[in-house]
């Protein structure tokens, strides 16, 4: 999985959000994240698939391996569920 080109990750002042540029229709979308989406995201940005999401997870938390992935599939299937991912 890859972020498609056109979302830029912005952190400032401990808060992160994430810009689309040049839609089509001149708007931008926003989308927040928080301390762990931020984690993910950065992972997505080299192409990373679940297993990596995951292992960034438990890497940074103090969480099993389970629930990573399963944070991580609900991560990724938001993202996929907005246009934002590419297989």
């Amino acid at each position: 999985m890859k972020i498609k080109d056109g979302y830029i990750l912005k952190e400032f002042g401990g808060e992160a959000v994430v810009i689309e540029s040049g839609t089509a229709n001149g708007r931008s979308s926003v989308i927040e994240l928080n301390e762990s989406g931020i984690i993910l995201w950065k992972a997505l940005e080299k192409g990373a698939n679940i297993d990596a999401l995951a292992a960034a997870l438990t890497a940074e938390y103090d969480i099993d391996a389970a629930t990573a992935k399963q944070d991580a599939e609900k991560f990724a299937e938001t993202l996929q569920n907005a246009g934002v991912l590419t297989d």
